[in-house]
């Protein structure tokens, strides 16, 4: 799966962090893109978050399921919304073997975006959508699993990030990931094959 991706990763740019306590010191976007590319370093991991109903939620609770989840923020201008859509729309083209695959939206905003709000903002694209939040500790734990880059540019609303889209499988392990503005289509060439598969 990671070799067709692996050219469109050039549409995305991201940064990896690691987690001291102090001035971390974040890879470049080139040395995040190799290690997604390819599979340097493992993806993914344990997190302790919340959902959209007040709901502890870890990794673990996903488990027997393919899992696609993306890290964004609700006041998004373009890029996330854009993305679920097209999860939306596969989960959709998919019928009934979409409920083999459970979509989770990782918000980097946690300040912000409450359950309250994500209660609002999930369901306006797919019914099964889980929003999660928690501290900004917990976040970030959860981002540099994922390698995932953010930050918010001081006096700005707005919070520069990568959108990768990951594919986990039913163990939690990664599979892959789609590059920002895959379509629903690209990502059903890939889901399929792991459908049923047990």
């Amino acid at each position: 799966m990671r070799r067709p991706l692996a050219a469109a990763l050039l549409l995305g740019s991201a940064a990896l962090g690691s987690a001291r306590a102090e001035a971390p010191a974040r890879r470049s976007a080139a040395e995040l893109m190799d290690v997604l590319m390819w599979n340097r370093e493992p993806v993914g991991g344990p997190f302790a978050l919340i959902d959209q109903d007040g709901r502890p939620r870890t990794d673990a609770d996903f488990r027997g399921r393919l899992v696609i989840l993306t890290f964004g923020y609700t006041a998004c201008p373009d890029v996330c919304p854009t993305d679920l859509m097209e999860i939306s729309r596969a989960l959709t083209l998919l019928g009934k073997a979409g409920e083999e695959i459970q979509p989770v939206f990782v918000t980097l905003d946690p300040a912000r975006d409450t359950p309250a709000l994500l209660a609002e903002f999930v369901p306006s694209f797919h019914p099964r959508l889980i929003g999660l939040t928690g501290s900004e500790a917990a976040i970030r734990q959860a981002a540099d699993a994922y390698k995932v880059f953010y930050r918010r540019e001081d006096g700005q609303d707005t919070i520069e990030h990568s959108a990768f889209v990951y594919l986990m499988d039913r163990s939690g392990a990664y599979l892959g990931f789609f590059p920002p503005g895959t379509s629903a289509e690209r990502m059903l060439t890939i889901i399929r094959p792991h459908l049923g598969a047990r």
